[in-house]
């Protein structure tokens, strides 16, 4: 590559000048905008009636396997599923608890994970003071959040994990499969 001298010279300037002295704007024919489409009904190409909506599932129980064939209910409630993903909410406030996990089941779904776990901690508990009695804010809202119309549909079933895997501190959470599909979906 050409080094570029240091300092433009007064009759490059004024060739410059002449060069560009000679260059028009090029005239474009002025489009107006096309008038907008107006369709007087619109027909869905697809019925989503009984697809699914907010109340197309029953409510996930903590424990509840009724998704489930026997034998693939015994390996999940018994903690023989691969963990795929695992999501610790430890130290979030309740608010923050809730995103992560509405991110964490949606992009476990889209990458096609089938068992994830939760750690939600068991929650600061003291006997003998009625105000920690049961301050388990996130461990008792998880299956609530998992109800949620945006990921109740990619889940069916979770249980409280293992001692191995934090016990009532933690839950297993199977997610769908996606048949048929090569590649992960993203959310």
């Amino acid at each position: 590559m050409k080094k570029l001298p240091d300092q433009i010279k007064p009759q490059d300037i004024d060739a410059w000048e002449e060069e560009i002295s000679t260059v028009r704007q090029l005239s474009r024919p002025e489009e107006k905008p096309a008038a907008p489409l107006v369709l007087d009904e619109v027909s869905p190409s697809l019925r989503m009636e009984g697809v699914y909506n907010a109340n197309s599932f029953k409510p996930l129980v903590v424990g509840n396997t009724d998704y489930l064939d026997r034998a693939t209910a015994d390996k999940f409630r018994s903690g023989r599923f691969k963990i795929e993903a695992r999501l610790d909410l430890h130290g979030r406030t309740e608010k923050e608890a809730f995103a992560a996990v509405t991110d964490f089941i949606r992009s476990s779904f889209g990458q096609n994970r089938r068992c994830v776990l939760i750690i939600t901690g068991k929650g600061t508990r003291k006997e003998d003071d009625a105000w920690y009695e049961a301050k388990g804010i996130i461990r008792d809202a998880l299956p609530k959040w998992l109800n949620h119309p945006d990921i109740r549909p990619f889940i069916l079933s979770m249980v409280q994990a293992l001692p191995a895997d934090g016990g009532s501190g933690a839950f297993y959470v199977l997610l769908k499969r996606q048949r048929g599909l090569n590649k992960p979906q993203k959310f």
